[in-house]
């Protein structure tokens, strides 16, 4: 059985991902993982490919086991993993709760690895893993700190595990989007005057778009829009001191 699995499939980035794998490629069932089922279920109607709904919290660790333990009993043929599940805050790290950034680390880490790691015994040569990033893994983020360590953290995870698993011919990529306008900032801005600037939104539909093309051309890191990816470029050549000073001039800090 030739699956997909995507997880934060309910929204967003994870919900594009659904719908435009299910264009490319035939599969057998799209597994689309997320805590809110009634969402999963209703992406059926989007898709031709056999939806299987596994309502699950990732930030809990038996989570992992329970999808690992269908994995055992179905025995798939995984021909892609997309991690898309994740959160933010935009706030001070003293003014955000330690049980926030607990569970950020919980999902935006901790989940990607265990479900990477899961999966790893599933896949075949060819098959693709997309690692859902930030472009606020390149560079240390103020107001956004946590957050951006856990995407820092994707970014190096990726791109070694990219290398490691050459010789499987299995291709591992970091997604690392700008700002995208979609239900993540409901849940990260609890307060409009943290974050004010954004300088252009992309649509997820965009970024997927970008993400499929650059898995074709096999490449480590997918960066959607000529302006993020020339901001990239420079702050791999400017001081992160300076880079931070811009960003909070920016945002009037």
């Amino acid at each position: 059985m030739k699956i997909a699995v995507i997880t934060g499939a309910s929204s967003g980035m994870g919900r594009e991902f659904v719908v435009q794998l299910d264009r490319q490629q035939n599969f057998d069932e799209i597994w689309v993982i997320a805590r809110r089922r009634d969402r999963l279920e209703a992406l059926q109607a989007d898709v031709k490919s056999k939806i299987r709904p596994i309502a699950l919290d990732l930030t809990k660790e038996e989570s992992i086991d329970e999808y690992q333990k269908l994995l055992e009993e179905h025995k798939p043929e995984v021909a892609v993993l997309v991690n898309a599940s994740g959160f933010g805050r935009f706030a001070a790290f003293e003014d955000t709760d330690l049980e926030s950034m607990n569970r950020m680390i919980d999902l935006n880490v901790k989940a990607y690895v265990g479900m990477t790691y899961a999966t790893l015994p599933y896949l075949r040569e060819e098959s693709e893993v997309y690692q859902l990033d930030s472009l606020s893994s390149f560079q240390p983020v103020p107001y956004i700190g946590v957050y951006g360590a856990t995407k820092a953290f994707v970014l190096s995870f990726s791109r070694a595990l990219n290398v490691e698993l050459k010789k499987k011919k299995i291709h591992v990529m970091a997604v690392c989007p700008g700002w995208v306008k979609t239900e993540f900032f409901d849940h990260a801005v609890t307060d409009e005057s943290v974050i004010t600037y954004y300088n252009k939104f992309f649509t997820a539909e965009e970024v997927i778009t970008r993400a499929l093309k650059d898995m074709k051309r096999r490449r480590d890191v997918s960066i959607c829009g000529f302006s993020v990816r020339a901001q990239v470029f420079f702050t791999k050549l400017l001081p992160h001191t300076l880079v931070m000073k811009i960003w909070c001039k920016q945002q009037k800090k």
